[in-house]
């Protein structure tokens, strides 16, 4: 077999592997979408990963491709790893963010399926420079333009989902305040079916397009693209596009229970009006990050909603120490992403030299 057809055949693999893991965020980060509108009980658990799951896919024809470009083109430097290596590089970030995503999801940790992905892919290509090439200037293979708005909404996605959600739930409480609790209540049930549509179209519309930007950067690797002037990603081809959704899609309607009840119960209790302020301050956030190519986590933007939602009825609505264990488990995701997909891109390179 030539270095052609194996090559070839490892870019399939790949591209099959970056779509389980594509498949996994949606199981992971389904109860970012659903959470809220299961624990009002506006919806039942099935309908609820329905609709999430139709809103996650529909998202490939409402938003550009800015973020994929971000993770594929804008994390890590291609070229400074060895041409021969890349794919390796690849394989062993998309596996390490998956592994990442089963553990938290089995401890049922609503930590980032997007900073898992980075944070592996990061972990692999630096795995890679240091066999290659030693420590020195180990970080070069990292760009800094991407890192640098990825790192910082790890700590502005929530805050602003937070803040924005406060200002809802307090300004909900002001319009409707001469207004009977079950009227309200009876409104804001129905207004939850659109807010909890806008979060799961935001979802897709992030964290699909992060699949997307690995997919494409494979098929650079491979031989099947060019990268654009200046080190850019080119364009996403359209059936990227169309099965980093489906994928997605088809993850959120496989469910996530045990992050459910972490995300829809056990932070705050939510009413059918919290929870619509919740979706739509998540929306909102996600709909802003998405238009200017940021790779923000869903799981954090609609945990500091929740939070946010909860502080505006009073401050110890929040249950602050479930809160914190979820923050540490954020602090953690990049550098034990990073750890996995290193130890993972080490086991491919020995199978490899024992196959090969």
């Amino acid at each position: 077999m030539d270095g052609h057809s194996v090559s070839f055949g490892l870019v399939i693999f790949i591209i099959i592997v970056a779509l389980a893991f594509d498949y996994t965020n949606g199981f992971h980060d389904a109860a970012n979408s659903i959470a809220t509108v299961v624990a009002t009980r506006v919806l039942s658990p099935g309908v609820a990963v329905v609709w999430a799951a139709f809103f996650n896919f529909i998202a490939v024809f409402v938003f550009g491709t800015a973020v994929a470009k971000t993770v594929g083109g804008d994390m890590v430097d291609i070229s400074k790893i060895p041409a021969n290596d890349q794919l390796y590089v690849l394989l062993g970030g998309v596996l390490g963010a998956i592994m990442w995503n089963l553990i938290t999801w089995y401890f049922g940790l609503p930590t980032s399926s997007s900073h898992a992905l980075v944070g592996a892919y990061a972990g692999s290509a630096l795995a890679s420079h240091a066999w290659h090439f030693g420590f020195a200037e180990i970080l070069t293979v990292l760009k800094p333009e991407g890192w640098i708005k990825t790192l910082a909404f790890i700590v502005l996605s929530p805050v602003i989902g937070m803040l924005l959600g406060f200002v809802l739930m307090v300004a909900v409480f002001w319009i409707f305040r001469k207004i009977r609790v079950n009227k309200v209540d009876r409104v804001f049930r129905f207004g939850q079916l659109f807010s909890a549509a806008a979060y799961s179209l935001g979802h897709g519309g992030n964290d699909a397009q992060k699949t997307m930007g690995i997919i494409t950067i494979v098929l650079v690797a491979g031989g099947y693209l060019q990268m654009a002037p200046g080190g850019k990603l080119p364009d996403i081809p359209t059936w990227v596009e169309v099965a980093a959704c489906a994928a997605i899609a088809l993850g959120t309607l496989s469910g996530g229970w045990r992050i459910v009840k972490t995300m829809g119960t056990k932070i705050v209790k939510l009413q059918p009006v919290g929870g619509f302020c919740a979706e739509a301050a998540g929306s909102l956030t996600l709909f802003g990050a998405t238009a200017f190519g940021i790779p923000v986590s869903t799981t954090h933007t609609i945990t500091g909603a929740i939070v946010g939602v909860g502080s505006a009825k009073r401050f110890s609505a929040v249950k602050w120490g479930v809160a914190g264990r979820i923050v540490w488990a954020w602090i953690l995701t990049i550098p034990m992403a990073g750890i996995i997909a290193a130890i993972a891109y080490m086991f491919i390179l020995l199978i490899e030299k024992v196959v090969g």
